[in-house]
């Protein structure tokens, strides 16, 4: 599995998370000050980057979290039928079909950002 463990304390908004298993972009990050007997903690409020489900998390800020390593890869459209396109990674010429988001037109020709994790895909 592509992830690796980090304290809860270096994470910060805008970078990833695994909560239930999935991976997850952190929107929101907040500490609590250490009371009279416990250590300070963290609340992680997070979206699953794959399925958008709102997931959260409260940890000590020296807990042990896996962080998943999401690679950011370029493609080119080579069609569009429906729902779905089809696509070629620019670096390794591999073709494979993936929904269109719905707030995106794509036409062929077009090149694409995407997010590849555990052969999960998304179009950013």
């Amino acid at each position: 599995m592509a992830k690796e463990q980090k304290q809860v304390r270096e994470l910060q908004e805008g970078s990833y998370v695994m909560m239930e298993e999935k991976p997850c972009k952190i929107n929101a990050y907040s500490t609590a000050k250490p009371g009279k007997h416990g250590s300070a903690k963290a609340r992680v409020e997070a979206r699953g980057v794959f399925d958008s489900k709102k997931r959260s998390l409260s940890q000590p800020v020296d807990a042990k979290v896996w962080v998943p390593i999401i690679e950011r890869k370029q493609g080119q459209v080579v069609s569009v039928t429906g729902e779905d396109a089809q696509i070629m990674d620019l670096e390794t010429y591999q073709t494979f079909t993936m929904r269109i988001p719905e707030e995106e037109d794509l036409n062929p020709e077009d090149e694409i950002e995407y997010l590849e994790y555990e052969g999960q895909r998304k179009i950013v």
